[in-house]
């Protein structure tokens, strides 16, 4: 569901349009479209409801003919609605604008999936519950005892092998020791799991803890073939968040790397390039990518404050802090994705 679609209307009533901004109506306020449309809909044909921003407390209408609005206009703004308990609505006129691709967005609207099964993306999988909520604590203080590097958006920690994000890469001959203790239940419980590669690749010995702040994400990436084996782990704490996956149909058009700490993205407006699929990662969730999921599909963490999921809002918490957990590659990646692969480029 876009943001961007409408433009925030304007002086006291705006322009005359179809399309209704409405402040005080959504989610975030108890009111689902459902409700929305079975109120706005008395007044004639509706087209669709679209969030207006990131609140979830703002919605734009949309009626196929402007006299619809026009009527609703009349009949709800600024007036007590008894269907919507007695709730007070101020209503703008709003114009259809250009879709902005901002913050990497190209479209919100694809459906957020509760289990990594519904994606059909091959080596997907999603644990939920992996710690307990005691566990997650002891986690976060763990981690808050210890020094945060400062990126431009985001604070890390690295162990075992510092990850440089201007290469995307690690260097195998600085070791930074072994993975710290607070660890090692999460490594005792991933190493219980059924893997299907070579139980050498469980023997994990690089630790990136990532912590976000509200609204900020993860631009679109494959963690470089030459730089770490095939399964990754990623242990969500603290707050929830969305990830999407995508599967670049031309591997020429998949987002470059940058000197920064995140991704160039693809200017293309194209959605047909690349697949797209959707989960909700909540907290004290493991994530594993692996095969296909890990060597050919780009994620990514939409730079959001909240995210709509089963049409109810998520509210993404005060931080966001999470384990990615690695095993740094000493030969050449001989995956089956060379298209996708530094090694065999």
């Amino acid at each position: 569901m876009g943001f961007t679609r409408f433009g925030r209307p304007k002086g006291a009533q705006g322009q005359s349009s179809p399309n209704l901004y409405v402040a005080n109506c959504g989610p975030a306020v108890g009111l689902s479209y459902d409700t929305i449309v079975s109120v706005f809909g008395a007044f004639g044909e509706i087209k669709g409801v679209f969030a207006a921003d990131e609140s979830g407390a703002r919605v734009v209408v949309c009626f196929a003919e402007e006299g619809c609005a026009q009527n609703a206009f009349n009949a709800l703004n600024g007036r007590p609605c008894a269907e919507l308990g007695g709730r007070s609505l101020h209503i703008r006129y709003s114009v259809l604008q250009p879709t902005s691709q901002s913050q990497g967005q190209v479209n919100d609207s694809v459906p957020v999936s509760l289990l990594a099964s519904e994606l059909n993306i091959p080596g997907l999988y999603l644990m939920h519950d992996f710690v307990t909520a005691n566990e997650e604590e002891e986690f976060l203080a763990a981690v808050d005892e210890r020094p945060w590097k400062n990126l431009s958006k985001r604070r890390v920690q690295h162990y075992g092998y510092e990850f440089c994000y201007e290469t995307r890469n690690v260097d195998s001959r600085k070791n930074l020791g072994e993975l710290p203790a607070f660890v090692s239940p999460i490594l005792e419980r991933i190493a219980m799991l059924p893997m299907r590669e070579d139980a050498e690749a469980v023997v994990l010995d690089q630790l990136t803890v990532n912590e976000y702040p509200p609204g900020v994400g993860l631009s679109p990436h494959i963690d470089t073939h030459s730089a770490f084996e095939g399964l990754i782990f990623s242990l969500s704490l603290a707050g929830p968040c969305i990830m999407e996956f995508r599967r670049y149909l031309d591997a020429g058009l998949t987002p470059r790397a940058s000197s920064s700490s995140d991704i160039e993205i693809e200017s293309s407006g194209n959605n047909s390039n690349f697949l797209r699929r959707a989960i909700y990662l909540p907290p004290r969730s493991l994530l594993l990518l692996s095969g296909e999921a890990r060597y050919a599909w780009n994620h990514y963490i939409p730079h959001h404050k909240i995210d709509m999921v089963k049409d109810s809002v998520i509210r993404r918490g005060s931080r966001r802090v999470s384990f990615t957990f690695r095993k740094v590659r000493a030969s050449p990646c001989q995956c089956e994705f060379s298209q996708y692969c530094d090694s065999q480029r």
